[in-house]
């Protein structure tokens, strides 16, 4: 198969698109941010990097915190618009009728039609060209009961989370595998003695 070369860029798909609301809870913002990631486990850390430009960037600076809130499929246009517009002219909430809640560990607000909130203290700032990398410690996680499995495990597929993929929303597809079942050891189907 031919490979093209392209010129060096911020290429790498899928991304969650997702919806971070900072400030406070009485004055909260809300942007759309797909450049987040998991980078850490023990402490649970992630990040988010975002333009000095824009008007959330001084509300997190200024109270260090911030919760990555993931979108539902039916969510995509609040997710545009809300990329699209800035707080500094619009009120995004308002506009999209997103309702918020109250965090349990940090002063921005959960919005509470996403499905999974992320509360995040950040813990060190790098400025990196075009962005500022925001790294922080996953202080909470609020989940929506609906996606919990009978056990009372999280079950994301339940959620109907949104995908990004260079310029585009989607849905997540069928499943595919699960960690670890390209080593797993098949069950032996030896019918069982009878202890009788």
């Amino acid at each position: 198969m031919a490979r093209l070369d392209l010129k060096a860029g911020a290429l790498l798909s899928p991304v969650p698109p997702t919806l971070v609301t900072c400030g406070t809870a009485e004055h909260p913002n809300v942007l759309t941010v797909a450049w987040t990631g998991i980078v850490c486990t023990r402490p649970p850390m992630t990040y988010i990097s975002v333009r000095p430009t824009r008007h959330s960037h001084a509300l997190i600076r200024e109270t260090g915190s911030f919760v990555i809130n993931l979108p539902t499929s039916e969510m995509a246009r609040i997710v545009d618009l809300c990329g699209m517009k800035t707080g500094a002219k619009d009120d995004k909430l308002a506009l999209c009728k997103l309702k918020t809640a109250p965090a349990k560990t940090v002063e921005a607000p959960i919005l509470t039609a996403c499905p999974v909130s992320l509360e995040c203290r950040v813990t060190e700032e790098k400025d990196l060209g075009s962005h500022t990398m925001f790294l922080a410690e996953i202080t909470n996680v609020s989940v929506d009961e609906r996606c919990l499995d009978p056990r009372g495990r999280l079950d994301l597929k339940k959620a109907g989370l949104l995908a990004y993929v260079h310029g585009e929303y989607l849905t997540l597809g069928k499943k595919c595998g699960d960690f670890g079942f390209s080593v797993r050891k098949k069950r032996s189907r030896k019918p069982r003695k009878d202890k009788r």
